[in-house]
């Protein structure tokens, strides 16, 4: 039966158990389980998550809570305060480490990309944002899921804007007096972006917060792409943002509107959730 929570642990050979077993990468030992498997994955492929958005999303909130302490006592995880009330957490190196160890054998066949695991904090001041993301994810796989959906991976925007900088510079990388500054032209720009399914206009490629790929109720590889909006969006940066046809989230987690493969396929908006 598909678990929701298995989303990102399917990556990574990890225990999925209730009691805890002895897991080795390279001169290391640590104590874990399926709840600590789950954790440290989810954590890994949003970067930052909040610990409140974590009890959220598994069935024992204080089994979730124990992980928490347990992996940052094993030193695979570390926490910091994102507000007054608020803690988020993220990997360590060694965390993200163990999870690249432990990936399954890859079967080429499938030609899907790897779920990708993050470590460490990127940006401090976007503490706030960052953590809400794995929120927006959480109403948009429950909307998905109640249509048939089935996420396969989740892809931060960091992913996507580092395949951006590898296309403009790929000329360069092959030029010995090269000066740094890519060459390509807006037209291969732009091609580029429609070959991604990203948006271009005012002369830029816009990237997503998040992007979802999931299975649909026909086992279709369909994508959500979604924009986490606060009240810091304002002005040019706010309109880019409605323009870009992406799912918008409001900072406290409801849907504002957009458009995506799950945007186009319906769902009822229930709660907090808004369409425009």
């Amino acid at each position: 039966m598909f678990d929701p929570r298995d989303v990102f642990v399917r990556a990574v050979d990890l225990p999925l158990g209730i009691e805890r077993e002895l897991v080795r990468d390279r001169d290391r030992t640590y104590e874990i389980n399926g709840t600590d498997s789950r954790v440290l994955a989810t954590v890994g492929a949003f970067r930052v998550v909040a610990e409140s958005d974590l009890e959220r999303a598994f069935d024992n909130p204080a089994s979730a809570r124990d992980s928490v302490k347990h992996l940052e006592a094993e030193g695979l995880l570390s926490r910091s305060r994102s507000g007054p009330e608020e803690r988020v957490t993220f990997l360590s190196n060694r965390g993200r480490d163990l999870l690249e160890a432990s990936r399954w054998e890859r079967d080429d066949r499938s030609r899907r990309p790897d779920q990708a695991f993050f470590a460490g904090l990127r940006k401090p001041r976007e503490l706030g944002h960052d953590s809400q993301v794995y929120r927006a994810y959480l109403r948009a796989e429950e909307r998905l899921r109640s249509t048939g959906g089935r996420v396969r991976r989740v892809v931060l925007d960091y992913e996507l804007k580092r395949d951006y900088q590898r296309f403009l510079q790929e000329r360069n990388r092959e030029r010995a007096d090269s000066d740094g500054r890519p060459d390509r032209t807006p037209r291969e720009i732009e091609a580029w972006a429609r070959e991604h399914r990203l948006p271009y206009f005012d002369e830029r490629v816009h990237f997503p917060d998040l992007r979802i790929e999931y299975e649909d109720r026909e086992r279709y590889l369909e994508r959500e792409d979604i924009e986490v909006v606060t009240a810091h969006y304002r002005g040019a940066h706010a309109a880019a943002a409605a323009r870009s046809g992406f799912a918008r989230y409001r900072g406290v987690g409801g849907l504002v509107g957009g458009s995506g493969g799950g945007a186009r396929r319906g769902g009822v908006p229930r709660g907090v959730e808004e369409w425009l």
